[in-house]
């Protein structure tokens, strides 16, 4: 997979506690100036302390995000699976985004440890 910093999201985020992610991708407008691009999550610090991790793909009209769409989720993810070098979201970005898309990260119980990089690519391989 060839990463672009432009299309990076969380580059080793520490997220121990409820988060956006550190980048916003502004698209300069809404629609599907990056379809089809998919958004790929790899833990690169083992998660510890809480029980699950939820990413949510969001997009907004607004960098503030005052009123966010949540496009994809992943669900509550065990933090049993949140080890370093696991790959655990991988999702085709849908089309008809707004203009600003984010990932929102929510931790379930007291997170101690954990660190994640969430990157947008085009040249992913889906297994199954």
């Amino acid at each position: 997979m060839i990463l672009d910093k432009a299309l990076q999201l969380s580059n080793e985020q520490t997220v121990t506690s409820s988060a956006a992610s550190t980048n916003v991708i502004d698209q300069v407008t809404g629609g599907d100036a990056y379809e089809p691009v998919f958004v790929v999550g790899t833990v690169t610090a083992d998660f510890a302390g809480a029980t699950a991790l939820t990413i949510d793909i969001q997009t907004s009209d607004t960098s503030a995000f005052t009123s966010p769409v949540t496009l994809l989720s992943s669900g509550p993810i065990p933090v049993a699976d949140l080890k370093a070098g696991n790959e655990v979201f991988k999702a085709r970005l849908p089309f008809g985004t707004f203009r600003y898309v984010r990932a929102y990260y929510t931790v379930t119980g007291t997170g101690t440890a954990g660190k994640i990089s969430l990157n947008m690519a085009k040249d992913v391989t889906i297994d199954g």
